[in-house]
């Protein structure tokens, strides 16, 4: 299970979160053609490595966080609030 460190309330289990998507995905412009939104809606990218993605600590404190995370080993290695910058030196 991962351990997630809140900002907040401080390590918590994973239980306790749920995960809202690849925080690096940008949303398309309000004048954006329907291909812009498909591709948004649909199409991810699948890495194996370091990622930046959202969770929501749901049966907690409600932030909303960026947690980076290796996806082949479950890794972390930086969590901030969702206004903060990662405080990480790895790509």
């Amino acid at each position: 299970m991962l351990q997630i460190n809140c900002p907040h309330c401080g390590p918590r289990d994973e239980a306790e979160f749920t995960y809202r998507g690849d925080a690096t995905v940008a949303r398309p412009g309000p004048d954006a053609g329907i291909e812009a939104w498909d591709d948004y809606l649909h199409l991810r990218a699948n890495p194996r490595g370091w990622t930046v993605e959202w969770w929501l600590h749901s049966a907690g404190c409600r932030a909303v966080l960026k947690v980076r995370r290796h996806t082949a080993t479950h890794e972390i290695d930086a969590v901030a609030t969702a206004g903060e910058r990662l405080g990480v030196d790895r790509a």
